[in-house]
């Protein structure tokens, strides 16, 4: 976990189903919506996402949640989407008026595409490796 210090910036870390194509397509989202950088990535099934999830004692075979770790604190589900949001461009910050709405009443709908997310998106046979202007961007172990 020595390789998420960054010296010189401070950053939130998302962890990702790095084979679902969903996942990918909301990840090349918010990297077109960080123009400040504020976010890097990691897919949860890479050295660095297994290394935290086991740090947090989370479950090193389910990868049906993105994960935000932010100050040393994780956040999954519609938690982590709408601590993500809060940081993109546009009018995307918005939607962070629904946290007056009860977890448990978001993560039904997220639980819902993310239960079904392989069979209406798709699934790749690996994860995606990053292109070089994005290498940066990538914590990939």
């Amino acid at each position: 976990m020595e390789q998420m210090k960054d010296k010189n910036t401070h950053y939130e870390l998302i962890l990702f189903d790095g084979v679902c194509n969903f996942c990918n397509a909301s990840i090349n989202f918010v990297i077109d919506h960080d123009p400040e950088k504020h976010f890097k990535f990691a897919p949860l099934q890479s050295e660095i996402g297994q290394d935290i999830l086991r740090k947090f004692n989370k479950n090193t075979e389910d990868f049906d949640s993105v994960i935000l770790l932010k100050d040393n604190q994780l956040y999954q589900k519609a938690e982590a989407a709408l601590e993500i949001v809060k940081h993109l461009s546009g009018a995307w910050k918005y939607l962070t008026i629904f946290k007056i709405l009860p977890a448990f009443f978001l993560n039904f709908f997220y639980d819902i595409i993310a239960k079904n997310r392989y069979r209406i998106f798709g699934k790749a046979d690996s994860c995606r490796i990053p292109t070089p202007e994005l290498r940066e961007r990538f914590l990939i172990s």
